[in-house]
């Protein structure tokens, strides 16, 4: 979830007095790193992904499933190995929001060989295997967007109850005991934004319209403590949700990579970003919230709205008094422009930056594209300070400059160095949703991977304007948007054609099948692209045979052959026995799809409609010998 700093979290008011401290000294902190290693070159092609998980308590006696609220006792047993033998685990392990939330990574990112793409799912499969192995009996660990009953009355495991009146979510329904305790980030960053916002955050999903569904359906919260700002938040026919946990206690699924410098960074940050809406699409996996199915698929909003700390004013509500700027975006959203020069010209969105922090940076060497990046991101306040980090040395600490970028969590990020470290320039993409299998993970992973490769191989250009990115984002949290949504897409993406007279003839609507498989005579297909790089390079057998069973599911989920997680989640409860056409999700309903949902991740049910005919690869935790001997005698380069 971004920096993690020890220490003592200030209340709200200190770190108000401290917001411009923190901006100031991030920014001296950015340009002393950026002076260091502008030009640093050489660095070879890293990779890794992070998985999120949830903790899951069956009751078989009363057909239960709530979550369970013991990530902290299993982290600190799966951190030991690390903290024996940092350089020799096979997993990190890293706490996220939720008190039912844990991170997993590689203990090593991959390399620039096609062989790695066979160890993905190994590495997966490990990473939950080891967890699992930590848990009492009737629990379970499973990568799951959103828990479906989060929030709905009786949810965690022990049973804890929402403090409407105190604390620091305040929540109507999200109880402050599920937020993770181990850490007091996670309830300093949920105290914060509540109070630097004025209110509550609110977040509204339309309900899935089922026949038993009132025409004006809207919740009542009266016998839950509320004192009418509920009410007045809560829209009709939607589902209503008052907390960050609704939004950070959903899981994904997100991959970093390592540039070889600057602007390779830079190049990979613009031209991933189209993609974001598109595999946002392609991974759908979160249409149930708050114990209702609703008419969306993805977590997007959801974040987003539960992270919004923009005031009234900053919302365009009222006029500008106390605050500087009007902010069209919460902190967690789209980017809102690009990085490289190629992608100055679709920088069509006004952007709202600091023009003092502009000009400092402009100042100091650091061009104009970096630097209104830079200068968009520090509208921002801090939303978390610790009492020991206040007074840094801005020659080697970059904790102020961190505070500020990793709480704009955005669809992608662009990742200086860290201090005095061999980790060179990276670009993180954010957008994915977890999907239920390793196998359905691996090959996301792999195919973004791919992508980053034959992007950079081929000088591939996808750019389109910001704006359209924008509508893409919106489409693609739209239910059935893989089969029923068109999304703006370059249609020439091979050449670097000068622009057209008519610039809208650049870029014209496609369907996410036309996108990943081709339209003939009309766009080649990102997976044929992939399958022409892998044609070009030596492969071994095992590798290719297992990234040609990834591909095929991203070619069958694409074409609508094959069911999104969120169709075949939403479909689950549809066809439930006890479902009553009202979209409503009952403790019975949960506890038979997640027994459903457990039996597909571990192979025990084969479900063909979600994941094809075969689900078998010929993953390893091991690269080849020949081919690990071959990748230390050969000599890296860029």
């Amino acid at each position: 979830m971004g920096l993690l700093t020890e220490g003592s979290p200030m209340s709200w008011e200190e770190t108000k007095k401290l917001s411009d401290h923190v901006r100031k000294h991030g920014i001296v902190q950015f340009i002393n790193l950026y002076k260091r290693l502008r030009d640093r070159q050489g660095d070879v092609l890293k990779w890794g992904d992070e998985v999120e998980y949830v903790l899951v308590k069956f009751n078989d006696e009363e057909k239960t499933a709530k979550v369970s609220l013991r990530a902290e006792e299993i982290l600190t047993i799966l951190n030991e190995k690390e903290a024996q033998d940092p350089n020799n685990v096979k997993s990190l392990w890293r706490p996220e929001y939720g008190a039912y939330m844990i991170e997993g990574t590689p203990g090593k990112p991959y390399g620039g060989l096609l062989a790695h793409f066979n160890v993905v799912e190994a590495n997966m499969q490990y990473r939950r295997q080891e967890a699992s192995m930590l848990l009492q009996p009737g629990e379970t660990l499973m990568s799951l967007t959103s828990f479906p009953r989060l929030g709905a009355a009786d949810f965690t495991d022990p049973p804890t109850k929402p403090t409407p009146t105190s604390g620091a979510s305040r929540s109507l329904f999200f109880p402050d005991e599920a937020i993770f305790p181990g850490h007091p980030r996670f309830k300093t960053l949920t105290r914060n934004i509540r109070l630097r916002r004025g209110e509550k955050v609110a977040i509204n999903l339309p309900i899935y319209p089922d026949e038993n569904v009132p025409r004006t359906f809207k919740e009542d919260f009266t016998l839950l403590g509320d004192d009418g700002t509920s009410e007045r938040a809560a829209k009709e026919n939607h589902v209503y949700m008052d907390a960050m946990g609704f939004g950070m206690g959903c899981c994904c699924l997100q991959l970093t990579f390592q540039a070889c410098n600057i602007q390779e960074a830079r190049t990979l940050y613009d031209q991933l970003t189209p993609l974001c809406p598109i595999m946002l699409a392609l991974t759908a996996a979160s249409p149930l919230h708050k114990g209702y199915v609703t008419d969306v698929d993805c977590r997007w909003n959801v974040i987003s709205c539960s992270v919004d700390c923009r005031t009234e004013e900053e919302r365009g509500l009222k006029p500008l008094k106390e605050n500087k700027f009007r902010i069209s975006k919460s902190r967690y959203d789209s980017i809102d422009s690009y990085l490289s020069e190629q992608g100055d010209k679709y920088n069509d969105v006004p952007l709202t930056y600091d023009e003092e922090i502009y000009n400092q940076l402009l100042n100091n060497g650091i061009d104009r594209l970096l630097a209104q990046h830079i200068a968009h991101l520090f509208i921002r306040d801090s939303v978390s300070l610790f009492t020991e980090k206040v007074h840094q040395n801005d020659e080697t600490d970059t904790d102020h400059f961190e505070n500020i970028q990793s709480t704009n969590w955005q669809t992608m990020r662009f990742k200086p160095p860290p201090p005095n470290s061999p980790i060179g320039w990276r670009v993180e993409f954010r957008p994915c949703e977890v999907q239920i299998t390793d196998f359905e993970n691996a090959a996301i992973v792999c195919f973004v991977v791919l992508l980053t490769r034959v992007i950079l191989s081929y000088k591939l250009n996808l750019l389109i304007p910001i704006s359209k990115v924008d509508e893409n984002m919106a489409k693609a949290q739209k239910r059935d948007a893989v089969k029923k949504e068109k999304f703006w897409f370059r249609r020439d993406i091979t050449s670097d054609a000068k622009q057209c007279p008519d610039n809208e003839t650049e870029y014209t609507e496609f369907s996410v099948n036309e996108i990943i498989n081709g339209k003939d005579g009309d766009f080649p297909g990102l997976i044929p692209l992939v399958n022409s790089y892998l044609s070009s390079m030596d492969v071994d057998a095992d590798t290719h045979c297992t990234i040609q069973r990834y591909l095929k599911l991203i070619q069958r989920r694409a074409s609508g052959e094959l069911m999104t997680t969120a169709a075949w989640l939403r479909n689950e409860v549809l066809t439930h026995p006890e479902y009553k056409q009202d979209s409503v999700i009952t403790q019975r309903i949960n506890y038979d799809l997640l027994k459903k949902v457990h039996l597909v991740q571990t192979g025990e049910l084969s479900c063909p409609k979600l994941l094809g005919p075969c689900t078998i690869s010929k993953t390893t935790e091991t690269i080849p010998a020949a081919v690990a001997k071959a990748e230390k005698c050969s000599t890296p380069e860029c």
